[in-house]
C-alpha cells in the first residue's frame, strides 16, 4: 500500500490573518516551494524570508485554516462496502479516496465490519496491494469486529461473531496485521486479559465497542492498553448513576479517546452536549456506509438490504446501521446546533482523530493540505473550501 498523491495548496505562499485551531489570535502560515508548512507565526512577528518573485500572499481575513479531516470509521462509499472488496471491484477504492478528498478528508481507515474471515482477508489483501492513487490517504484498516458481544452486535451479522482469543485474532489477521491500525472489540469476551496486550504488541490500537462491559471491565481493558471507544453511546450500555458502564469509564479516563457520530440520529444533540462537556478526548467519525455519495434509496448490505432516508441507514427491522453523510457534515452540525464553537468543531474532525492514532496536529513540517472555513455567526452556518 503506497502513499496517495495530493493536490497541494499553491506553493511559496504566505497565508495571513488566519485563525488556526490550537493557536491563539491571528496567525500567518508560511508554505514553502515543496508544499510543506514551514512556519506558523503570530501576525506581526518580525521574521526574515528570502525574497522570491513567485511568493504569493493570501489574506483569509480571520477565517479558520485547518488540515483536512481524518475519518477513523468509514465503511465504504460510492456503492462499495469495504468488506466486499475484490480484485474485480478494487478500481473503486481509488475513486473513493478521490471522493473523500473532494469532501475535505485527508486520510481515512477503511472499516471492515463483521463478516467471514475469508471476506476480511480478501479485503485486507486488496488494500495492502493498492498501488499509487490520488486523493485521501489510506492510513490503515479499522476492523470493527468480529469480536463483539452478541447482545450489542447491532447491525453486525451474528453468524460471523467470534470468541475473543489470541488464536482467533491470529486467524482473522492472517498475514495482514501490519495494515490493521484499529480493532474494535468487546473486552468482556476475554476473561484472560491476554488479547489486548497481544494486539498492542502488534502496534494495533484497541477500541472498545459493541460491548456490555461494566465500568470495572472497561477500566481493566484500559489498564491493559485499550485507548479508544467506538461510536460513543451506540452499541453499549447507557450511562447509569449506579453503573456508569464502558462509556462512564471512558469519559473519565484522561488517556482514552472516544469517537462519536454527529448526524442527529445516532446521538441526540442534548447527549452530544453532555458528552462534550464531560470529556476532552473526543473525535468525530462519519460511520458512513457504502451508499456514501449516492442518493437516498434501498441498497444491498451483505446479504440484507438497508434503506437510506435523509442520509440515515436502517435495516428492514428499523435497526440503525450507519449514515451516508460525509465527515465534515458533522462539523457543520455541531456549529449549527450550537453545541460547540467553530474552533472546537473543526478540531474534532481534524486534529483530534489524528491524536487518537498518534499523528501530529497542524504544525510545521507537514504537507499543506489545508481547508479554509468561514463561519456566519448570525445563521450558524459553517462552510469550507480546499486551498488547492
Amino acid at each position: 500500500m503506497t502513499k496517495a498523491t495530493q493536490n497541494l495548496i499553491p506553493t511559496n505562499v504566505d497565508i495571513i490573518n488566519a485563525r488556526v485551531p490550537g493557536y491563539q489570535d491571528l496567525q500567518m502560515i508560511l508554505v514553502n516551494r515543496e508544499g510543506m508548512i514551514e512556519q506558523i507565526l503570530p501576525m506581526g512577528t518580525v521574521f526574515k524570508r528570502v525574497p522570491a518573485k513567485d511568493l504569493q500572499v493570501l489574506d483569509v481575513a480571520g477565517d479558520w485554516i485547518s488540515l483536512g479531516g481524518v475519518d477513523l470509521q468509514i465503511n465504504g462509499g460510492l456503492g462499495l462496502a469495504f468488506p466486499d472488496l475484490t480484485d474485480a471491484n478494487s478500481h473503486l477504492l481509488p475513486k473513493i479516496s478521490e471522493y473523500l478528498w473532494d469532501k475535505g478528508v485527508d486520510g481515512y481507515l477503511p472499516t471492515l465490519v463483521t463478516t467471514s474471515i475469508e471476506n476480511i482477508q480478501r479485503s485486507l489483501a486488496v488494500i495492502a496491494n493498492l498501488t499509487e492513487y490520488s486523493g485521501a490517504k489510506i492510513l490503515g484498516v479499522h476492523l470493527e469486529g468480529p469480536f463483539l458481544n452478541y447482545g450489542k452486535r447491532g447491525a453486525h451479522p451474528a453468524e460471523y461473531l467470534l470468541p475473543l482469543t489470541i488464536d482467533e485474532v491470529k486467524r482473522v489477521l492472517g498475514d495482514y496485521a501490519h495494515i490493521v491500525k484499529v480493532i474494535t472489540l468487546a473486552p468482556e469476551l476475554d476473561p484472560t486479559g491476554e488479547v489486548i496486550p497481544y494486539l498492542r504488541s502488534l502496534g494495533i490500537t484497541v477500541s472498545l465497542g459493541h460491548s456490555q462491559a461494566t465500568a470495572a471491565q472497561a477500566q481493566q481493558a484500559f489498564a491493559l492498553g485499550a485507548t479508544m471507544v467506538t461510536h460513543a453511546f451506540n452499541a453499549m450500555p447507557p450511562l447509569h448513576h449506579r453503573e456508569p458502564g464502558l462509556l462512564g469509564a471512558a469519559i473519565t479516563h484522561p488517556d482514552v479517546k472516544c469517537g462519536f457520530i454527529a448526524d442527529g440520529q445516532h446521538l441526540s444533540p442534548i447527549m452530544l452536549q453532555i458528552l462534550l462537556r464531560t470529556s476532552k478526548g473526543l473525535f468525530l467519525v462519519s460511520d458512513a456506509l457504502a451508499p456514501l455519495g449516492l442518493p437516498d434509496g434501498v441498497y444491498p448490505w451483505d446479504s440484507r438490504q438497508i434503506e437510506i432516508i435523509n442520509g440515515t441507514a436502517r435495516l428492514a427491522d428499523g435497526t440503525l446501521s450507519g449514515t451516508t453523510l460525509p465527515l465534515l457534515v458533522g462539523v457543520q452540525n455541531l456549529v449549527k446546533w450550537g453545541i460547540c464553537d467553530i474552533e472546537k468543531a473543526i478540531s474534532l474532525a481534524t486534529d483530534a482523530p489524528r491524536a487518537a492514532i498518534s499523528l501530529p496536529k497542524i504544525s510545521p513540517n507537514q504537507p499543506a493540505n489545508l481547508l479554509r472555513w468561514h463561519g456566519d455567526e448570525a445563521t450558524k452556518e459553517l462552510t469550507w473550501q480546499r486551498l488547492s
